[in-house]
């Protein structure tokens, strides 16, 4: 560069910085401060040359990002303000989304009664660290797809590496944790509930490729793409799980039942049916409420579980429904109930790992060793069998292959494996009616997102806006009350 140009450069760069009002050197101090703050909870120094454009919008205003405001056209100044305020809103909620923390709707039952269907929960993301995006370029509002034109909302690459911010504290048994569906690394989009994995099972994986009619496009998404599930933590990484008659069991012993554990049970009134005001004693929203149909050939098994069968050979009406502990002391301290009793688990239900869990039920699970990061896992074919797309989906092996009663990698045979992430085992509190860690398995650390903290608000979906859909009581309620009572008797 010239003298000459320098000279009239520097004159500029003056005026620049004596037009600046105080108020605003002030807020590009705050704004400064957060920066570099949020710089080294990082721990990128590099990402601190940004600083140098928050110099240039604050301050010297060479880059001419305000120049809609000197134009002469109203309208071109009323859009781009409007512009301007969208692309402002949607940066800030990318980076509080992405580092602070995010609100999620509850759409299943399997954490009733804790959380309810309607329930929207504020997710805080700082409590096990806030992952930086994996995916980083993504429409901040939407998880995957866009509503209505069902298009991406986010790029596949670049992709970044798994890198967990500093947190306050890793995840404990008992916490409600939200995270990203390890299954849902595959999907076929036509068909999307059952899971891909399911899907193969049932239907082989020549018949879901090649009928693209029947299930879509097969793709994969990125681990933080994936759809958000929230379940309870129940095993922590290096433990082993089993569960006996319903009760979870960890390393052998076993852990308290919260209050709000709910299995599905039979019962049966004398006579007459179940009035609203009975169902809603009982807190039994209307999609867990059913029927049960009964044939004639089903008379004499009835009779030996001690339900009634009147002696014309009709039958009270029988009901099911998921009841916690106290449902059913409430029902059978009705006189007008006859019978209450806690349905059956039966095996065939598809539980994981396929093969090995062939006899198991979800009540009478395991045992299974949860992975630990650094663990170091002998290798047979059992082991295999159990932690194979651990080995080769979640820890990026993925030509990974059992051969010769050998585990190959990169084409060398191990004895051995090394775990390199921890691992956990997530369940719902409906326990009868939860698709979680029993059928899928493992939720690698990666996909952890965070912790339900509040409920910001609750629509109960069977009520009328202004008769009882806003469950008021339920405002800024704990979103994780049972927490504390998963310990080990």
């Amino acid at each position: 560069m010239t003298s000459e140009h320098s000279s009239s450069l520097r004159p500029g760069f003056r005026e620049r910085i004596r037009a600046v009002r105080t108020s605003r050197w002030l807020r590009f101090s705050v704004v400064s401060l957060i920066f570099f703050l949020w710089v080294a909870w990082l721990g990128s120094w590099w990402v601190a040359l940004f600083w140098f454009l928050l110099l240039d919008i604050y301050i010297l205003g060479y880059i001419p990002l305000t120049w809609w405001k000197r134009s002469s056209s109203p309208v071109v100044r009323w859009v781009m303000s409007w512009v301007d305020a969208i692309v402002y809103a949607l940066v800030l909620v990318y980076f509080v989304f992405t580092f602070i923390g995010q609100n999620y709707q509850i759409p299943s039952s399997s954490l009733e009664k804790s959380l309810l269907v309607g329930d929207y929960l504020w997710v805080n993301k700082m409590v096990y660290g806030p992952r930086v995006p994996q995916t980083p370029i993504h429409f901040p509002l939407v998880q995957n797809t866009f509503p209505i034109i069902n298009s991406k909302s986010y790029l596949d690459h670049p992709q970044w590496e798994y890198h967990r911010l500093k947190g306050l504290r890793k995840v404990q048994r008992g916490d409600i944790v939200v995270f990203n569906f390890p299954a849902g690394d595959t999907v076929c989009v036509k068909v999307q509930n059952p899971d891909f994995y399911t899907l193969v099972r049932l239907y082989g994986r020549e018949t879901v490729l090649s009928n693209p009619q029947t299930f879509g496009q097969v793709i994969w998404r990125p681990v933080d793409r994936r759809e958000n599930y929230v379940k309870r933590a129940v095993g922590l990484p290096g433990e082993k799980i089993k569960i006996v008659d319903g009760v979870i069991h960890i390393n052998g012993k076993p852990i308290e039942q919260p209050d709000n554990v709910q299995f599905n049970y039979y019962f049966q009134l004398k006579s007459g049916s179940m009035t609203e005001a009975q169902w809603e004693a009982l807190g039994i929203a209307e999609d867990d409420r059913h029927i049960v149909p009964v044939t004639p050939e089903d008379i004499e098994a009835l009779k030996a579980l001690d339900f009634t069968v009147n002696d014309d050979g009709t039958v009270p009406t029988l009901y099911a429904a998921p009841l916690t502990a106290a449902m059913v002391e409430a029902l059978e301290a009705d006189k007008s109930v006859s019978r209450v009793m806690r349905m059956p688990a039966q095996p065939g239900e598809m539980l994981y790992p396929a093969g090995v869990a062939d006899s198991w039920t979800r009540a009478d699970y395991g045992e299974l060793w949860i992975p630990r990061k650094g663990a170091v896992l002998a290798m047979s074919q059992r082991a295999w069998d159990i932690y194979g797309r651990v080995i080769r989906d979640y820890e990026g092996n993925h030509d990974a292959v059992w051969r010769d009663s050998k585990l190959w990698i990169d084409g060398a045979p191990h004895d051995s494996y090394t775990f390199k992430m921890d691992y956990y085992f997530m369940m719902g509190d409906n326990r009868d009616n939860s698709l979680d860690s029993r059928y899928w398995g493992f939720v690698p650390e990666d996909h952890i997102v965070g912790c339900p903290e509040l409920v910001l608000i609750s629509f109960d979906k069977d009520k009328s806006l202004f008769n009882g859909g806003i469950r008021w009581n339920r405002v800024l309620k704990d979103a994780n009350p049972d927490a504390p009572k998963f310990q080990h008797k």
